[in-house]
């Protein structure tokens, strides 16, 4: 019997276009509920799938302090979010329920 090979899922190597990282965004949002680590990993894939070096000029911030912010184990200050998903190009939306 011939062994089968696994990898660990990794989303960034999924998130191909805009199209994609926006509504993988919009699903973690939605999946999240109150769970601050859920997003910032969320927003680590992206910036991994988008490319952390350009994050870092992006947002002034230094490339490992990202990496560990948005690893899912930090614990980012909310304007580091805020200047992480700017630098990414989303937005947050608010809408109200039933909408």
């Amino acid at each position: 019997m011939d062994k089968i090979k696994l990898r660990r899922w990794d989303s960034a190597e999924h998130l191909k276009t805009e199209e994609d990282i926006a509504l993988y965004f919009e699903a973690c949002l939605e999946e999240a509920g109150d769970d601050a680590a859920f997003i910032a990993k969320a927003l680590g894939n992206i910036a991994r799938a988008r490319g952390m070096t350009q994050l870092a000029h992006d947002t002034g911030l230094g490339r490992e302090s990202l990496y560990k912010a948005l690893s899912g184990d930090g614990n980012p200050s909310f304007s580091t979010i805020l200047k992480v998903i700017k630098a990414l190009g989303l937005k947050l939306h608010v809408e109200t329920p039933g909408h």
